[in-house]
């Protein structure tokens, strides 16, 4: 046998699996043929317009609504099951809880769910709920309430996590406290499945980036491949010259303002540069890098008839 082939690790088991799943909703095709596997210690961002099929995605995962055909399977089971959905926890975008109890009150709660649930304190720590336990959730503002929410998903210490848009509404502080708690729980073996309208987050904390256009995956892999596929280059300098002007030019995907500076999105960087310092020979402050994931999202998601001729091309 091949040493690699030996290895208990080479090929962990995934965590949970969609296998060709097709969803439709009426006459939308909610998701066409989707694959997607969730492994341990990995952030998988799922990322999409709205109406992508992220929210179809999940709740067939969790056994919320069935799929038309294919397979999906949590933990080897059918999303359905007790045992496999106990080994998992849920952060959604939407959660009702009753807002006379106590945080504390909440807390023990959930914790009475699951046969060994993480401590208190490591829920009060993992979601920075000092302060709060004797807190009425009603009487809570938005922000502390989402931390409270990420408390409840991580108190049955699940191998795997869901967590849709887990820092909206969050101040900085508070979306670092929570960065901090997904990057330990990675270290710890947890599976991870975040989506996020913010694109930095995803780039910040994912291991890998599935996106969903119109019900199919139409890029799967490490953040640093999704943006090598879009050859764009980011401008960035000090000019007179108006945004909108700059955004007219050949080879100009995009130009705005910002901080007083020219910030431009670009197919190819040394044309526009010329054109750039032909232009104004005084512009400052110069900064050329590669398009990020943002750009990269952007540049797959939007409609065909509003790519560049190159993007259209390569698709």
């Amino acid at each position: 046998m091949h040493p690699a082939t030996s290895r208990p690790d080479a090929h962990p088991q995934p965590l949970a699996r969609l296998r060709d799943v097709h969803r439709r909703r009426g006459t939308v095709q909610a998701l066409g043929g989707v694959d997607l596997t969730l492994a341990p210690g990995v952030v998988t961002a799922l990322l999409g317009v709205n109406g992508a099929g992220k929210t179809t995605a999940i709740e067939i995962l969790l056994g919320l609504q069935p799929a038309d055909s294919g397979e999906a399977t949590l933990f080897g089971r059918a999303p359905t099951e007790l045992q496999a959905r106990r080994q998992v926890g849920v952060m959604l975008q939407q959660a009702q809880l009753p807002e006379r109890l106590q945080v504390g009150e909440l807390l023990a709660l959930a914790r009475s769910w699951y046969p060994q649930p993480r401590s208190v304190a490591d829920c009060v720590a993992l979601a920075g709920l000092d302060g709060l336990l004797d807190r009425r959730y009603g009487r809570l503002s938005g922000g502390q309430q989402r931390r409270v929410q990420f408390a409840l998903a991580l108190c049955g210490r699940p191998q795997l996590l869901f967590l849709d848009e887990p820092t909206t509404g969050l101040d900085i502080a508070a979306r670092r406290q929570v960065w901090r708690a997904i990057r330990s729980l990675v270290a710890d073996g947890v599976g991870i499945l975040l989506t996020t309208h913010y694109l930095e987050e995803a780039e910040a904390l994912a291991d890998r980036v599935v996106v969903l256009h119109a019900g199919r995956v139409c890029a799967d892999g490490r953040v640093d491949a999704i943006r090598a596929q879009v050859a764009h280059r980011r401008i960035r300098c000090v000019t007179h010259l108006p945004a909108d002007v700059v955004a007219g030019w050949p080879g100009v995907r995009s130009a705005e303002t910002a901080d007083g500076h020219l910030v431009a999105l670009v197919e190819q960087a040394e044309p526009v540069l010329r054109r750039l310092f032909d232009a104004d020979p005084q512009l400052a402050d110069l900064d050329v890098q590669r398009a990020g994931l943002a750009d990269a999202f952007v540049a797959m998601t939007a409609p065909a008839d509003t790519m560049p001729i190159s993007d259209r091309e390569a698709a």
